[in-house]
């Protein structure tokens, strides 16, 4: 199933089984796969190995299902209708810890005092050990920049990873941490329009193609050569390939815990 097809009518199916922790920890650890598959592959390319064969989605058919009583929905919610760049809100289809139930070790694993207000964060809490241990790669692929790719370069593959499976919150949240750290909106824009569209620069067409290609399980020799010949070195590749990897993570956890809202001032 692609990820942009998960809707809260197969989260009821699965929470006939399964506790809201559970849930929590079924979904990290298949999202987490789906970062880890990524990575493996792009590594073996860089290094050498065998190329993607590619990935066929399975497009399962979910119209018989109904939502229980075990999951969240909101009848009034606007949800965005096309990809945007500015704030979007999220409602879980999960019941998310409320902060007075948070404990040291939830406090913790959220690293951020700032995420105790979020409802995705406090859903993920369920989940501790798998939470903190997100949070702190997420943090080391998008903001340990001594070295390799700039912090722009990480957002447009976030974005254009969260393009391709559909994740119109991810893609909004990048897109606009990217044009500020570059000053391209134009070019953002044009991403979250088109995947293929040209993004202002073969260096950021290069980071894109790869983005892509590794989303879908297509990253191959020619795209690390493209890299290459616009002069990013292994390490800036490497980061390529992990922010890219990273958002068939988190791209998981949002398209299938809860759905995006637009705030009322974008109506």
């Amino acid at each position: 199933m692609a990820p942009a097809q998960a809707d809260a009518r197969v989260l009821s199916q699965v929470r006939q089984y399964l506790t809201e922790d559970e849930v929590v920890t079924l979904y990290q650890l298949i999202s987490f796969l789906a970062f880890q598959l990524r990575v493996v592959l792009g590594l073996q390319v860089l290094a050498g190995g065998a190329s993607g064969s590619g990935l066929v989605d399975e497009h399962v058919a979910v119209d018989h299902l109904t939502v229980g009583d075990n999951v969240r929905t909101y009848p009034d919610l606007v949800g965005p209708t096309t990809f945007v760049r500015h704030s979007l809100g999220w409602k879980p289809w999960v019941a998310p810890l409320e902060k007075n139930e948070l404990t040291d070790e939830h406090r913790e694993a959220l690293v951020s005092k700032d995420r105790e207000g979020s409802e995705y964060f406090r859903l993920l809490v369920r989940d501790p050990g798998a939470l903190r241990a997100r949070t702190l790669t997420d943090f080391d692929i998008f903001y340990n920049v001594d070295g390799g790719l700039g912090r722009a370069e990480r957002e447009l593959a976030a974005t254009a990873a969260s393009k391709v499976n559909g994740c119109i919150y991810c893609a909004s949240v990048h897109s606009v941490r990217g044009a500020k750290e570059s000053d391209r909106g134009e070019d953002f824009d044009a991403l979250l329009a088109d995947v293929n569209a040209d993004v202002g620069s073969t260096e950021w067409s290069a980071i894109r193609d790869a983005a892509v290609a590794l989303t879908q399980m297509t990253f191959s020799y020619k795209h690390v050569d493209a890299l290459r010949a616009e002069g990013f070195d292994d390490a800036s590749i490497i980061d390529v390939i992990n922010a890219s990897a990273f958002f068939n993570w988190a791209n998981r956890l949002m398209l299938t815990l809860g759905e995006p809202e637009l705030p009322q001032r974008f109506r």
